[in-house]
This record gives C-alpha cells, sequence and structure tokens, in this order.
C-alpha cells in the first residue's frame, strides 16, 4: 500500500465526516510545517491542522543555524530557503551600541563564520530567513510531497487510547467538524500549547524571562544612517530608549523590540504609535528620523521546558514543549530538530521495522537537549545585555562571556536514548565540539565521491539507516571467514530483518561505493579502524561502531539492530 495515498473521508454514525490517517499534526508554523516535510520525505501519510488561514505574515524566528540548514538540505528544501533569503544574505554581524549615529558601540561577532573554518564540519552554513519567507517555502514542499495540510482548521477536542487518538477539528470557514483518527499524534501547537494543558504535562524552568514590544516600520533615511554596517540585530542601549533593531530588507522596512514590563503595571495600550515613534528615534540617535509605524505585537520570552515529550500516543515538539530566550534564536531550531528527531522514529514504527519502545528514545534524547539549550539561550541574553532583561540571580549562568554556539547548535548529543556504547555521563553540551563519530553524536562530514558525484556523507542520511566500513577490509573478512565482513552482513540483515539499512563502503577500488576526496582517511575521521563499522540512524546520528573487526559480523549488527530499534526485549541502558 501506498503509505501517501490519501484515505477517503467517511460519515460516523453522528454525521460527521471521518478522516483516517497515520499521523495527525496540530498546528502549522515552523515545527508543524517541518514535521510535515520530513514525514512526507519518509513516505508517511499525515493530516496538518492549523487554526490560522495562512502562513506566518510577521518577520520574526529569523535565525536558521547549521544544524538546521543540513536538515533542509537533506530533504531537498535548502534551495528554495536560501532563494527566499536573498535579501538579507549578507547580513552577518551583532552590533551593540549606544546610538547608530557615528561609528559608537562594538561587534560582538562581525561574521557568522569568520575564516570560513565551519566547511571543516558541515556541507551547510547558517542561514537568515524570517519565518514569514521560510514558511511558505516549508508549505510548498510540504504539499508537494503529499502532506494533507488543512489551515483555517481548528482543533476541538481529543481522546487517546491505547491504540490512537481521535480528534475532532472544525473549519473556521464552513463550521463543518471532522473527526479525525490518527495512529499518532503531534502537538506543534505554540508555548501556550492546549494539547500539553489537556495532558496534564507540567513544566520546569524560571518561567517568563522579559516581555517585548515587536514594532515594524518603514523609514527610508534609517539605510543611510545604518550604512554599510549590515547586522542581523543591533542591539541599541540608549538607556533612555533601549531596544533591538533588525534589518527587513536592508532599505526601508524594520523591526525594532521595544522593553514592555507588564510586571510593573505597563500596559500594551501605553505603547500608541507616537510613543513607538519617538522612542526609536531616540534610540537609533536621529530625532527627526521618518518613522512609520506598520504594526505593533507583544511578545514574551521564557525559559520553560515541559517535563515530558511524550504522554502514550501524543508527542510535544517545538514551542508545546520548550520556551527559549530568542536570543541565538535556539527555540525555533530546537523545535525543528525535535520534528526531525521524531519523523524517522514514527516512520520506523508505522513502517514495522521498529517496536514501540523507539519512541520512547524521543523524550530520552530531545528533553534534555532543550534543557541544556533553554540554559544556554538564556544566558546568551545576558551576555548580549537583550533589551528588557534583567535576569534573576542564577538565571541564565549556563554560559560564559561570549562563548561560541557551534557547539550547542552542531554537538549536542544523545547520552541516552536508541544509542548503543554512548556513555551516559556525556554531557548534552560538550565543552567543545566533538564530531569524531562517538555513539549519541552526529555523525562527522566527509566530502566524498558517490558514483562519481560530490556530495557530503550527511546527504546519504535519510530514508534509512546505514552501514560505514572499509571496502579493503571487507574484502580480507570474506577471504579469511565464511561469515564475511560488514557488508554481506549488512545486506543479508536488511533483507532478512525487513530493515532498511544500506551499506557503503569507502575505498578507491570497484567494489567502493564512496571514494573520500583529497587524502582523508574514513576510519580515522569516524573513530574507529579499517576493520571497523559504524552504524548510522536516518537523522544522521551515530548509533554504534565496532572499533575492529569482530568473528561474527552478521551476530554483532543484528544485536545491535535489535537493541537500537527496540524490536525484542532487549533495551539501552
Amino acid at each position: 500500500m501506498n503509505a501517501m495515498k490519501q484515505s477517503p473521508d467517511r460519515t460516523d454514525p453522528t454525521g460527521h465526516p471521518t478522516h483516517r490517517v497515520p499521523v495527525l499534526i496540530v498546528g502549522g508554523s515552523l515545527v508543524g510545517l517541518s514535521t510535515s516535510v520530513f514525514l512526507g520525505r519518509l513516505g508517511v501519510r499525515h493530516t496538518l491542522v492549523e487554526r490560522h488561514t495562512g502562513t506566518s505574515i510577521h518577520p520574526r524566528g529569523r535565525g536558521n543555524n547549521v544544524r538546521t540548514m543540513e536538515l533542509f538540505r537533506t530533504a531537498g528544501v535548502e534551495p528554495g530557503i536560501r532563494e527566499a533569503a536573498a535579501t538579507l544574505a549578507e547580513n552577518h554581524g551583532i552590533l551593540q551600541t549606544p546610538t547608530l549615529v557615528g561609528d559608537a558601540g562594538e561587534w560582538l561577532f562581525k561574521q557568522i563564520d569568520a575564516g570560513g573554518g565551519l566547511a571543516r564540519f558541515s556541507p551547510s552554513s547558517w542561514c537568515l530567513c524570517s519565518q514569514n519567507d521560510l514558511e511558505p517555502v516549508l508549505f510548498e514542499h510540504a504539499e508537494r510531497l503529499g502532506g494533507d495540510l488543512r489551515y483555517g482548521t481548528e482543533l476541538l477536542s481529543f481522546e487517546s487510547d491505547s491504540d490512537g487518538v481521535t480528534a475532532i477539528v472544525k473549519s473556521r470557514e464552513t463550521g463543518e467538524h471532522t473527526t479525525i483518527r490518527a495512529d499518532y499524534l503531534v502537538a506543534a501547537d505554540g508555548p501556550r500549547s492546549p494539547i500539553r494543558e489537556q495532558l496534564g504535562i507540567g513544566q520546569s524552568g524560571p518561567g517568563d524571562l522579559f516581555h517585548n514590544v515587536s514594532v515594524t516600520f518603514r523609514s527610508r533615511a534609517l539605510a543611510d544612517v545604518v550604512g554599510d554596517r549590515r547586522f542581523i540585530v543591533c542591539y541599541l542601549t540608549n538607556p533612555d530608549a533601549d531596544g533591538a533593531l533588525l534589518p527587513v530588507d536592508n532599505k526601508e522596512n524594520w523591526v525594532f523590540h521595544a522593553p514592555w514590563h507588564p510586571e510593573h503595571g505597563e500596559t500594551l495600550e501605553e505603547f500608541t504609535e507616537e510613543r513607538c515613534v519617538e522612542h526609536i528615534r531616540r534610540a537609533v540617535g536621529v530625532a527627526d528620523l521618518d518613522v512609520e509605524v506598520t504594526g505593533k505585537a507583544p511578545w514574551h520570552a521564557a525559559q520553560r521546558v515541559a517535563r515530558s515529550y511524550q504522554s502514550g500516543r501524543v508527542f510535544l515538539a517545538g514551542d508545546s514543549a520548550h520556551e527559549m530566550s530568542p536570543t541565538g534564536a535556539f527555540g525555533s531550531n530546537t523545535g525543528i530538530q525535535d520534528a526531525h528527531n521524531l519523523a524517522w522514529k514514527l516512520a520506523a514504527v508505522l513502517g514495522g521495522w521498529a517496536g514501540e519502545g523507539l519512541l520512547d528514545s524521543y523524550d530520552a534524547e530531545r528533553r534534555p537537549v532543550a534543557e541544556a539549550t533553554s540554559a544556554r539561550a538564556a544566558a546568551r541574553s545576558v551576555e548580549h545585555s537583550h533589551p528588557g532583561f534583567a535576569p534573576a540571580p542564577g538565571v541564565g549562568g549556563g554560559g560564559g562571556p561570549q562563548r561560541g554556539i557551534l557547539d550547542v547548535a552542531l554537538g549536542y548529543r544523545y547520552p541516552r536514548g536508541a544509542v548503543l556504547g554512548a556513555d551516559p555521563a556525556t554531557p548534552v553540551v560538550p565543552e567543545r565540539l566533538d564530531l569524531s563519530g562517538e555513539p549519541g553524536s552526529r555523525a562527522p562530514h566527509m566530502a566524498v565521491r558517490h558514483r562519481g558525484e560530490a556530495l557530503s556523507t550527511l546527504d546519504l542520511y535519510e530514508r534509512s539507516l546505514v552501514l560505514l566500513s572499509d571496502a579493503d577490509a571487507d574484502a580480507d573478512a570474506r577471504t579469511d571467514g565464511p561469515g564475511g565482513g560488514w557488508h554481506e552482513a549488512a545486506l543479508r540483515l536488511a533483507e532478512a530483518m525487513s530493515v532498511p539499512l544500506t551499506s557503503y563502503r569507502f575505498g578507491t577500488g570497484p567494489e567502493a561505493e564512496l571514494t573520500p576526496e583529497g587524502d582523508a582517511d574514513w576510519a580515522a575521521v569516524h573513530g574507529t579502524t579499517a576493520g571497523g563499522a559504524v552504524l548510522v540512524r536516518p537523522d544522521g546520528f551515530v548509533a554504534w561502531r565496532s572499533p575492529g573487526p569482530v568473528p561474527d559480523a552478521e551476530s554483532a549488527l543484528r544485536e545491535v539492530l535489535t537493541t537500537v530499534l527496540a524490536t525484542s526485549r532487549s533495551r539501552n541502558p
């Protein structure tokens, strides 16, 4: 049966249409749409409902880090995102200054990837793409992949049982009610998640950190004041008019975040157009600056993480699972990475090649990442003196002045979960970036040629488990032993266990599928030897590695697959 073939709606005894689908996604913002794209790529039929009638119209949530862009690259979405982000492609730095007049202030950093060193670790790079530009790209790809996307549709209620979830949704245009029966529900319904509330899942963390009012405005003269300073954000520190200035097109459209203090009784009504105009003029340092306010919206920065990401067949993702300070754009990236982690596991269970226990690893892996990352986000807000943020003692202390963020964005790892051989005492976010093939870490990037095509090893990880081994060592194993080497073992087990498992051998000879560029040693890069092997999950994380050859490769690999995929009682400690 084609997993993407749409199930026709039927009618229940009450006369309401009913719809049967493997996965129901509630929420059609960045995380919900990303979930749809990732599931669609894996052939999992799903329905998404979103109460708003369209994608975001607000220029916010702009920073897409290198790990997120790797995921979008593999999913085939990266070119469209880069095109949508072309306007701000040259904006890189973060400026902190009391005024934009003259040369006062300092760059917290001027280039995201100064010196181009990131290319050693990744085939991708950061991308500045506002949510209102990114969501339409994701929507288009999700729909093209067969996603059933129902905007203007509100979740009214849901009930979960041991076999699935029954939800009642309502079209906000027609008022029609539809019953949706799904095997699983993904709640990407935002920080005030009604689904999380109904499930009774509590949250940990300090709670609210600070509040801002986001003001969108037009100003033609501001571009001349800014000059050639192509910043991502400029923190304006005038104590009488502090705020954060963000370019939308570097010409006449801008966003200004003004501090708001409801804890002191300040109301939104006090942010009149006249007050906002005067505040922006004082912050910039130009008394007669042309400012035309085009919109205002409050937003709240918080640090909270759900105490569980799963309740039965319902999973939390994105802001419903965690809230973070916006500094560093960690929140949306963490949510998109939640979606990617969960998508392959749902596909594996629904496809029958993994046990239900695999889904338990979603919480075990992603919740610690959110806890560590949210602390780092708060620390970065302290470092940047974010307008309106006066942290309480102990809040935001998880970083260190101007500490790099690459270890957070790319180096996070899963000490526990669907991995074998990881040290459970390993920090989730390491002190330094280490992508050397350890189980639980993102697999190393290597530039290789596959059938003459230049690509990254990261491009191989999406639709199947991948076993990496050495062509010469595999040939020796066939000669020396009756069972053969890792490659033959993988081919036999893929068929015998009905598991999507692809085997690639490194080398320069005719039997090698992958040829490293330059003089790179694949085994050294992956922390093993030529006689060893590395098993990589569909999400690009190392599930297990063998430091060298073993007497019976098939038995060893079978045990690993059985444990990682939770297809028996054998479980990862």
